[in-house]
């Protein structure tokens, strides 16, 4: 069996220059915003939002490309975001248990599965920074309980409301983790094995559960927003009941 690998390195790519440094190194093909890498050991593609997937690639020759590619990353992680998986070409297209079937070598194929890996460990980027705003507000709403007093300023709750936004903008706006991928208009013939690996991965509902945690904390936030909003307005009418006040006496 070979291996299958997925790895979300960092937020984008800077594309374009991407493209023309691994085009001078590699026999190199574009499809719309991936970078199909052509090997005797193996097919790598490369996506533009920062994900690459690596079919029966040997690890030193994915060490190298990852090397490479390192410069045109923007907003690197420090841990990688993968998964794993082992294929084998049996003559028809199934997964189970992290075991791809291919019906054949076609880089196609391979193609439209790995729109949907990419999109999981896109999405996982996204799980991990919901996790991690969670876990950092999960106080709050105690400390409210408790005290009946807001330990944040404005100011850190507009920071913080604007970083959900961005979150929320980019899983259903700018990297369309919902939508069918455009390569699928002009080779629509191997779209049922991008379905087969999206149902697989369950990203549909993940992406459903994801925004229902963010809409939490959005309402969250924004309870606070407003109270913070009431405190500011009643200090500037007393500071208004104090200069007619002043201004009376």
């Amino acid at each position: 069996m070979n291996a299958c690998t997925a790895l979300c390195v960092a937020k984008n790519f800077s594309f374009s220059p991407l493209r023309e440094m691994l085009s001078k190194r590699y026999a190199c093909t574009l499809y719309r915003d991936v970078i199909h890498i052509g090997q005797e050991s193996g097919d790598v593609f490369v996506f533009s939002y920062g994900a690459i997937v690596a079919w029966g690639t040997a690890p030193d020759d994915l060490k190298k490309i990852l090397h490479e590619i390192e410069a045109f990353e923007q907003g690197p992680f420090l841990e990688y975001y993968s998964d794993e998986f082992t294929y084998s070409v049996t003559g028809s297209t199934t997964i189970k248990d992290d075991h791809i079937c291919l019906a054949s070598d076609d880089f196609l194929e391979k193609l439209a599965l790995s729109h949907g890996i990419a999109q999981s460990v896109k999405l996982e980027e996204f799980e991990t920074s919901a996790e991690k705003t969670i876990e950092e507000t999960a106080k709050i709403p105690l400390n409210l309980a408790g005290s009946g007093k807001i330990r944040l300023s404005r100011r850190q709750i507009s920071k913080m409301r604007g970083n959900l936004f961005l979150v929320t903008s980019d899983i259903n706006l700018r990297y369309n983790l919902l939508d069918t991928p455009e390569f699928f208009w002009e080779y629509p013939e191997v779209e049922y094995a991008y379905e087969m690996m999206a149902r697989y991965l369950d990203i549909s509902s993940r992406v459903d559960i994801l925004n229902q945690k963010i809409d939490v904390i959005h309402d969250l936030f924004g309870m606070l927003a407003a109270e913070q909003y009431h405190k500011h307005s009643s200090t500037l009418e007393w500071i208004i009941i104090l200069l007619i006040a002043v201004e009376i006496v």
